[in-house]
């Protein structure tokens, strides 16, 4: 561990996972399982990399719980019993490099088309989400509600089963939970519409169906928005409301991002990251998020420098460093960050190419 950025690199736990750094694998979108969400061989190596390369805590790409809620093509499906051996396949292989896997279990509500996920999408409203194949969503009915909450909890068994050592429910960037809490997206007038309680209840109705179907000693995660920097959308004071009502009911960690697809310069991909002062994009969300709860809390966006994230644990403004696009660039930077003095800031830049690759069922950078 080398001088002042030797914070990040002390041990914790979560629960009783056990890290051992601050830095994180942000669930990233890989593209690299079959038609019907199996995941590859390619995909058994490219997390085996990440584990070797040092990172604390490595949290899977979008698991869709539902084949409804399939968001991109070749993305990670938990909706299957008959994907055990295959999932299994994955978490050995983090295991055995030292690693430690967390499932991201999401659903994508009304931002995914009929030729992905097999039908008319589901959303809380017959609202279009702005996307690449726009098409106006199908409103969900109760019944509709009920089996989208069963399907997070079987998603959730399934993944302790298969040996994940964490759950993480996706809660932001404009996916079916995100557009629960939203009002841009969210016109019910029932009990899961109006009010921020109503519009809360699903994610708390999800939470507890999970933590029923894991226990209370497995750990589970929420990666919730601190803003949808929408007009009518959620906002940071809201949002810090459900921080808490999760707080409150035993959550275990948050992870604290931003945007949806449909937030112009302000998604959750920003573009051009070339200086410390655009590092750390969510920072003012995370501190009014870990202000007001007494778990940990996990900050995403753009951050680049060793020493800008060690400050931010030493400050105490967030307890753990989420880190995607860097990783992808350099699946071994925890390692050189620990073991270089002085080491250097990551050189993505976000250009975001990468996600070019994924579409052609490849994570890489391609940046030149």
């Amino acid at each position: 561990m080398k001088g002042k950025t030797s914070v990040l690199f002390e041990p914790t736990r979560i629960q009783g996972m056990k890290l051992k750094n601050r830095l994180v694998r942000s669930a990233t979108w890989e593209g690299m399982c079959d038609e019907d969400g199996r995941p590859t061989p390619a995909l058994v190596d490219y997390y085996r990399e990440l584990a070797e390369g040092g990172v604390g805590l490595i949290i899977s790409g979008f698991a869709f719980v539902a084949a409804e809620g399939k968001p991109l093509p070749g993305a990670l499906g938990l909706h299957r019993d008959d994907f055990a051996q295959d999932l299994r396949a994955l978490t050995t292989a983090v295991h055995q490099a030292g690693g430690v896997l967390c499932a991201q279990l999401a659903h994508a509500g009304g931002q995914t088309r009929r030729a992905l996920c097999g039908g008319m999408p589901l959303a809380p409203s017959a609202v279009a989400a702005v996307q690449y194949q726009p098409e106006t969503p199908t409103a969900m009915s109760n019944a509709d509600i009920r089996r989208s909450i069963a399907a997070f909890a079987a998603a959730a068994r399934r993944a302790r089963e298969c040996g994940f050592d964490a759950v993480q429910l996706h809660a932001a960037h404009g996916y079916l939970i995100n557009q629960f809490l939203s009002p841009h997206t969210n016109r019910r007038d029932d009990d899961y519409g109006g009010s921020l309680v109503n519009r809360a209840r699903f994610l708390l109705d999800v939470y507890r169906a999970v933590r029923a179907a894991v226990g209370t000693a497995y750990p589970i995660l929420v990666k919730l928005t601190g803003s949808d920097h929408l007009e009518e959308g959620l906002g940071e004071k809201e949002a810090v409301l459900v921080a808490q009502a999760l707080d409150a009911l035993g959550i275990d960690a948050i992870e604290v991002s931003s945007g949806t697809p449909a937030s112009g310069e302000l998604t959750p991909l920003r573009r051009n990251i070339h200086a410390p002062d655009q590092e750390a994009y969510n920072l003012s969300l995370a501190l009014a998020v870990k202000a007001a709860v007494r778990c940990p809390v996990m900050v995403v966006g753009g951050i680049r420098s060793p020493d800008r994230a060690a400050e931010i644990i030493r400050e105490g403004h967030a307890d753990y460093l989420a880190l995607s696009r860097p990783l992808i660039r350099e699946p071994g930077l925890p390692l050189r960050w620990r073991d270089v003095d002085n080491a250097a800031p990551s050189d993505c830049t976000s250009c975001n190419r990468c996600f070019k690759a994924a579409l052609k069922g490849k994570l890489e950078c391609l940046k030149t």
